[in-house]
């Protein structure tokens, strides 16, 4: 429960700085979903960001599911 903090901002920004490419957008129920690939190290990376960024106080809990690499995103973006 993130929305209204930033969080899709702040998660895209480090995204893009890591060269993950995917996506994050708000979902009905108040959870946010981030979709990403990139190199492992980069991703172990993001989710350390994210959790340990500015926006950490308002992340109650995270379900992390890791899956192959399908190269399905050329970048990251916000989804609306």
């Amino acid at each position: 429960m993130v929305q209204g903090v930033g969080f899709r901002y702040t998660a895209e920004r480090y995204a893009i700085s890591l060269g993950v490419s995917g996506w994050v957008r708000n979902l009905p129920n108040g959870q946010v979903e981030v979709v990403a690939e990139g190199e492992e190290a980069d991703l172990v990376l993001l989710l350390q960001k994210i959790k340990d960024g500015p926006i950490k106080s308002y992340i109650r809990n995270a379900d992390i599911h890791w899956s192959p690499h399908t190269g399905e995103f050329r970048d990251f973006a916000v989804k609306f």
